[in-house]
């Protein structure tokens, strides 16, 4: 006599049911390296707290240091109009608003970016460019992002709250989508920055030392917290095109206050944004192609 199978039993929900379909793997191969990134910018962030912690009081002098020059460039403005009342069509707290911005933006470059691009030379003179070289992740990520300065988001808190109060004084009501734009064009001022230094630190494969380069452009970022209409001929030329420092804060001032009269402006710093972040990368590829180690 055969034996007869089994009757089938029907699914019940909880323990026993039919596990979820696989991930497809497109899926995967997608969101497993940026899940793997994030881990690795996630220990990045806690060996910088670490590190920040064991200097406190480095930690807040910084963090007075900055907000004392801060100061100094809002009283500057206020003496500066004492003696008049229009930088071209820009009023005190257009401008005031427009310091804010550009402080914004060097802060957040500051926080993530500066003291990674003023060490690359380091890396190279010393050979610990050679350690970054072996690890299984992007070298241009682990010499970017290794470290981050806390205390430049403290700064960058100081620079909302006088946009806040200046636009206040403007009677300015910037709706959302005013201010996701001039946060989205911070972000690309914020990479203009980070990929021109990037561009001069990478020299460090020619001359060991690039600190003087890297910081006489840092120097430059005051040009930024200048009205665009100030400037004209050749030098505003200059800094629209070959250094777009004058993109950085004007363009996304200009949004938030209202005194964009097309689109130009903003399609400009974003073009801007992305020619800059590709001739550093080819910049870099090209420096390590001519990288042969320290030991060599």
């Amino acid at each position: 006599m055969k034996p007869t199978s089994p009757n089938p039993q029907p699914e019940r929900s909880g323990v026993g049911t039919r596990p979820p379909p696989p991930a497809s793997p497109s899926f995967s191969r997608l969101f497993r390296p940026a899940l793997r990134y994030c881990g690795v910018y996630a220990a990045l962030w806690k060996n910088s707290v670490a590190r920040e912690m064991s200097f406190k009081a480095n930690f807040l002098l910084w963090i007075l240091v900055e907000l004392l020059w801060f100061a100094m460039q809002l009283c500057f403005i206020g003496v500066l109009y004492l003696h008049t009342e229009h930088i071209g069509t820009w009023t005190q707290w257009q401008v005031v608003l427009l310091i804010g911005a550009s402080h914004f933006v060097q802060q957040i470059f500051q926080a993530f970016f500066l003291i990674n691009c003023t060490n690359l030379s380091e890396l190279v003179r010393n050979g610990k460019l050679d350690f970054l070289l072996l690890l299984p992740v992007n070298t241009r990520f682990v010499v970017s992002l290794r470290q981050v300065d806390l205390g430049a988001f403290v700064n960058a808190a100081s620079a909302i709250a006088v946009m806040i109060y200046a636009a206040r004084q403007l009677q300015l009501a910037p709706s959302a989508g005013q201010i996701a734009g001039f946060l989205a064009l911070c972000a690309a001022g914020v990479m203009i920055h980070y990929s021109l230094m990037f561009l001069l630190a990478s020299i460090s494969f020619w001359t060991v030392r690039a600190q003087g380069i890297v910081w006489g452009y840092y120097n430059l970022f005051n040009v930024a917290r200048l009205p665009d209409e100030a400037f004209g001929g050749l030098f505003k030329a200059l800094f629209t095109f070959a250094l777009p420092m004058l993109l950085v804060s004007n363009v996304p001032v200009r949004l938030l206050a209202d005194k964009l009269s097309s689109p130009g402006p903003v399609l400009l710093l974003l073009g801007m944004s992305a020619v800059c972040f590709a001739v550093s990368e080819l910049g870099w590829r090209f420096s390590m192609r001519r990288y042969t180690s320290a030991s060599s």
